[in-house]
């Protein structure tokens, strides 16, 4: 009965020792949030008037660009799937996933070729361990993304839109990536970067209906939008980068408070175990014990006789 005491005492101090680390990590997660959901802020109105930008050039002007017109038949699309590079998240990184290969799925229903582009480790791994070709992969940088990280994402991208199709250039830009919508919501989603759809913007933006200005442009619109194409995209990376590490954030905490609940509740049932094993223990030694002083008294009294 000793043995099985010890037994239950070394899963007790091992189970508390995981709390500890759990419990610290959601701290950590916790403080975090609140520094990923102020850099989410801070980039919204940069993206907002940029997109604004994009849509007075757009309507303002009959040029074609690989910005807003689409391509009558495309062939080929470039997907973005934004992941974490570490675990314990729950379902974080396996939800964008998900709607990654949904939405493959579907471009691929419409008769196109899928490029896939994958930031994170959690990305890399579920594609490498089912062999599947990846044409650029970035780690490092997904729980504190910076402007430079969204840049050097951008770049095959562009390159990539700006690159005629039979030369391996592609006719779409998807993202997908988790968005943040609260503290216990995040939501996986995926949204066609490029070419821009003018009327979703106006939705996104609340600029239905709204006249814009009038603008001349100085060169030419088909100058003003090459140079707006590469900030178009690097916004929009940078802001999907920031929504996916605030609930990457919220994802982790939410993952780590259940698990040092879980072992809070461990440490409970293994203490009654405990205390039920050392009770028994010490009844089975009084049991012994008067068994023992029993024995005796026969003894004593028979040699009395």
């Amino acid at each position: 009965m000793g043995a099985q005491l010890r037994v239950y005492k070394r899963r007790i101090r091992a189970v508390t020792a995981t709390k500890k680390i759990t419990k610290a990590m959601e701290m950590i997660a916790a403080s975090r949030i609140v520094k990923a959901q102020r850099k989410v802020a801070a980039s919204m109105p940069y993206a907002a008037e940029l997109t604004r930008a994009v849509t007075a050039v757009a309507t303002g002007s009959n040029t074609k660009h690989a910005l807003t017109t689409e391509v009558e038949a495309p062939a080929r699309a470039a997907v973005l799937l934004i992941t974490s590079d570490r675990g314990l998240a729950g379902g974080y990184s396996s939800n964008a996933i998900k709607q990654a290969e949904r939405l493959s799925e579907r471009l691929r229903g419409e008769g196109k070729e899928v490029d896939t582009y994958i930031v994170g480790r959690k990305g890399a791994a579920y594609y490498g361990f089912r062999e599947r070709k990846v044409a650029e992969l970035w780690t490092g940088f997904t729980d504190s993304p910076a402007y430079a990280d969204a840049k050097r994402v951008a770049a095959p991208l562009i390159e990539a839109i700006q690159t005629v199709t039979a030369e391996g250039g592609v006719d779409e830009l998807h993202i997908v990536y988790t968005e943040f919508v609260s503290m216990m919501t995040q939501n996986a989603v995926d949204g066609r970067m490029l070419p821009l759809s003018l009327d979703k913007v106006e939705e996104e933006t609340g600029a239905k209906g709204e006249i814009l200005p009038l603008f001349d442009f100085e060169p030419s619109a088909e100058d003003v939008l090459d140079a707006l194409l590469p900030r178009y995209v690097e916004s929009r990376i940078y802001n999907a980068l920031l929504q996916s590490a605030a609930s990457e954030h919220a994802a982790r905490r939410r993952a780590m408070k259940s698990a040092t609940d879980n072992a809070g509740d461990l440490i409970k049932s293994l203490s009654r175990l405990a205390n039920a094993a050392r009770q028994a223990e010490i009844t089975q030694e009084i049991s012994e014990i008067v068994g023992g002083a029993s024995a005796m008294a026969d003894a004593t009294a028979g040699s009395d006789k």
